[in-house]
């Protein structure tokens, strides 16, 4: 049979190794349930004050919001600005890449051209081998140009045109000329844009207009 008292100290041991692996007051979590009103002292007892403190708040938080938003769109405006920017730079430099090499290209095209205009009409018929050497100098000149046109350099036409200082360079005015003053009636160097910037000006010489209305119709050509 088992004994009654020995069953009694087995409870009692139970219980006070319970009571040893129980949390120590220190050890237990405190829960404070009290409502922190700390922040009603700023506030009024008088609702109307309340509503009109509340409101001034709420203003005070839309101006914030405004002016962030206002920081915002600047800053997402800039970022476009800059993109834009950054893309037109790598266009102009892939559209422009050529420049200075069509620069260099210019005087060659300039003595093809002078090379045929000093052969006149009478020089070419002179024997075949000299119209043959004409007819391989104007094949060449006209391939150059090809190539000029396909790079999108494009030479300026100037003769019959009023002067422009953004294009032409006048070297000389041309007395008793039946033009308007200031037409173009003589290029000494043909002027050359690349797409729509120029490569090089033209040298001309213009008209000073008809010669009884020279003083009153005289070009500037200090432009």
């Amino acid at each position: 049979m088992v004994d009654p008292t020995n069953k009694t100290a087995d409870v009692a041991d139970m219980e006070e190794s319970v009571s040893k692996d129980s949390v120590s007051p220190a050890e237990e979590q405190v829960y404070d349930f009290s409502i922190d009103d700390s922040d009603d002292d700023n506030y009024s007892d008088d609702p109307w004050e309340q509503v009109a403190q509340l409101e001034l708040e709420m203003a005070s938080l839309q101006e914030e919001i405004a002016t962030l938003k206002d920081q915002a769109l600047r800053a997402m405006a800039d970022a476009e600005n800059t993109r834009r920017r950054a893309k037109k730079e790598r266009q102009d430099m892939s559209k422009y890449a050529t420049s200075s090499f069509a620069r260099e290209m210019l005087p060659v095209a300039d003595n093809l051209r002078r090379a045929l205009d000093a052969v006149s009409d009478e020089d070419k018929n002179i024997n075949n081998n000299v119209k043959n050497l004409i007819i391989g100098i104007e094949a060449t000149e006209r391939q150059l140009l090809a190539a000029f046109e396909s790079a999108g350099i494009q030479k300026v036409d100037s003769i019959g045109e009023q002067f422009d200082p953004n294009l032409h360079r006048v070297m000389f005015e041309v007395d008793g000329s039946d033009q308007p003053a200031g037409t173009v009636v003589q290029v000494l160097q043909s002027g050359y844009k690349i797409h729509d910037r120029l490569l090089r000006e033209a040298m001309v010489g213009v008209s000073k207009g008809p010669s009884d209305k020279e003083d009153s119709h005289k070009v500037d050509t200090t432009a």
